[in-house]
C-alpha cells in the first residue's frame, strides 16, 4: 500500500525504517505538547517572560520562522508573477516550507496567548490602531492561501488522480495560481512589514524607536527587504539539505544558481538599506532621544560585536558570495552563504526583540537578562518537529521536486 501511495518513477526509503527515522521527532514533539499543556492548563507563569519581557523565545522565533517562511511567498511571486519559469522545480517545497512555518508559528501563538479559547476575540473584537490586528489578519488570511496552495500538491499524488473529478479539482485550483500567489505576495509584504513597523514605532524604547518614511517607520521596510532576500537562501538551503539526506540529485544545477543570484541581489539591497538605517540612528534618531547610541551596547553580551555580526557577517559577506554563486555556481561557497544568511535574519530578529526589552530605558532602569524555561523552549522545538514531520511525509509522498524523476534517469 506506501508504495502505491508514492510518486510514479521515484524511490525512496522502505517503510519501516522511514518511520524509524521519525522515532526522535516523534518523541521531540510529545514532549513539546506537555510542555505546551502546561502552559495552557497552568497559566503563563510556567514561562519566564514578564512584564517586561513580554516579547520572549516564542516571538523571537515566530518572527525568524515567519522570515524564512517568506521563501513561499517570493518564490511563488517569481514563478507566477515574473515567469521566472525555473523555479517551477521548487516551488512545490517552497509550499511546504511556507505552510510549515506559518502554521507552526500560528501554533505557538496560541499557546503565547494563554487563551486559545478567545482567539477569536482578535477578528471580532479588533484593536484598529494596532499593528499586531493588521498582522494577525494578513497571517490568518496567508496561512489560508497557503493551505489552498498545498492542496493541488496532494491531489497530485497518483493514488488520488485515479478519481476524474479530483483530477479536474486540482487542475481548477491549478489555474486560479496566479491570483493565489498574487494575493498570498500582498498579504505576506504587509505582515512583514508591520511586524517590523511595531518595534519602530516604540517611542519608549530609543534603541528600537525609528524615524517614518512616510506614514511607516524605516522597520517597515528592513522587515520586508530581510524576508524576501533570505526566503530564496532558505528554499536553497532546504533543498541542499533534502539532496543529501536522500542521496538523490532533486533539481538540477541552474535552479540553486538562480536561487543563490536573487537572494543575493536582495541581501546587497537588504544590507545597504539597513547600513543607511543604523547610520541615521546613530547619528539623529538616538542623539535626539538624548542618549548616546554605544551606551545600547555597554551591556553583556550586547556589545557592538552583534551589529558587526548581523551587518557584516551575515549581510554583505553572504550576500557577495551568493551574488558571486549565482554568477559561478559553486555548491561550496553557495550553501554556507545561504546558511549565513538566514543566521542573519535569526541575529537582527533576536536584537529587535530580545536586546531591545534586556536594555534600560530610564536612568533608574536596570539591564535585564532573560533565560526561556523549558516549557517555552520544548513548546518551540515541538513545533520544528512538526515540521520536519510535515516536510518528510510530503517529500515521501508528494512529488515536492518535478525534476526529480528525470535526473534519476539521467
Amino acid at each position: 500500500m506506501d508504495e502505491k501511495l508514492m510518486t510514479r518513477g521515484v524511490r525512496r526509503a522502505p517503510l519501516p525504517r522511514f518511520l524509524l527515522s521519525l522515532v526522535p521527532w516523534v518523541a521531540l514533539l510529545a514532549v513539546g505538547l506537555y510542555g505546551a499543556y502546561l502552559c495552557l492548563a497552568r497559566g503563563l507563569n510556567q514561562t519566564n517572560m514578564d512584564n517586561r519581557f513580554a516579547f520572549g523565545l516564542w516571538i523571537y522565533l515566530d518572527l525568524t520562522m515567519i522570515a524564512l517562511g517568506a521563501g513561499a511567498f517570493f518564490t511563488g511571486f517569481l514563478l507566477y508573477v515574473l515567469k521566472r519559469s525555473e523555479l517551477k522545480a521548487v516551488i512545490n517545497s517552497a509550499v511546504v516550507i511556507g505552510f510549515v512555518c506559518y502554521s507552526g508559528a500560528v501554533a505557538i501563538l496560541m499557546i503565547d496567548v494563554g487563551q486559545p479559547l478567545r482567539a477569536w476575540f482578535t477578528f471580532w473584537h479588533p484593536n484598529v490602531r494596532s499593528m499586531l490586528t493588521e498582522v494577525t489578519f494578513c497571517i490568518t488570511c496567508y496561512l489560508a492561501v497557503l493551505a489552498v496552495e498545498y492542496v493541488p500538491i496532494v491531489l497530485k499524488n497518483r493514488s488520488f488522480r485515479r478519481n476524474a473529478a479530483v483530477r479536474v479539482f486540482e487542475h481548477e485550483l491549478h489555474r486560479g495560481m496566479v491570483g493565489l500567489a498574487a494575493l498570498g505576495t500582498f498579504l505576506s509584504f504587509f505582515h512583514q512589514g508591520s511586524l517590523g513597523g511595531l518595534y519602530g514605532v516604540m517611542s519608549a524604547r530609543p534603541f528600537a524607536f525609528r524615524e517614518a518614511i512616510g506614514i511607516w517607520p524605516s522597520t517597515f521596510f528592513l522587515f520586508i527587504l530581510s524576508a524576501a532576500a533570505v526566503g530564496p537562501s532558505f528554499v536553497l538551503l532546504t533543498t541542499a539539505l533534502v539532496e543529501k539526506v536522500s542521496g538523490k540529485r532533486l533539481v538540477t544545477e541552474e535552479v540553486p544558481a538562480l536561487l543563490a543570484k536573487i537572494s543575493g541581489s536582495m541581501l546587497v539591497f537588504y544590507v545597504l538599506a539597513k547600513c543607511v538605517d543604523t547610520l541615521v540612528w546613530i547619528n539623529a534618531t538616538s542623539p535626539k532621544a538624548g542618549i548616546e547610541p554605544i551606551s545600547f551596547y555597554s551591556n553583556k553580551p550586547f556589545g557592538p560585536w552583534i551589529l558587526f555580526v548581523e551587518i557584516v557577517v551575515c549581510g554583505f559577506l553572504p550576500a557577495l558570495l551568493l551574488h558571486g554563486a549565482g554568477r559561478r555556481p559553486n555548491p561550496r561557497l553557495r550553501v554556507p552563504a545561504a546558511l549565513l544568511a538566514c543566521a542573519g535574519v535569526a541575529v537582527n530578529r533576536f536584537v529587535m526583540t530580545i536586546q531591545t526589552q534586556a536594555l534600560p530605558t530610564l536612568p533608574f532602569d536596570r539591564f535585564l537578562s532573560y533565560v526561556p524555561s523549558w516549557q517555552e523552549t520544548a513548546s518551540f522545538l515541538a513545533v520544528v518537529a512538526y515540521g520536519v514531520i510535515v516536510y518528510a511525509i510530503s517529500f515521501r509522498y508528494l512529488n515536492l521536486f518535478p525534476q526529480e524523476r528525470e535526473l534519476a534517469r539521467s
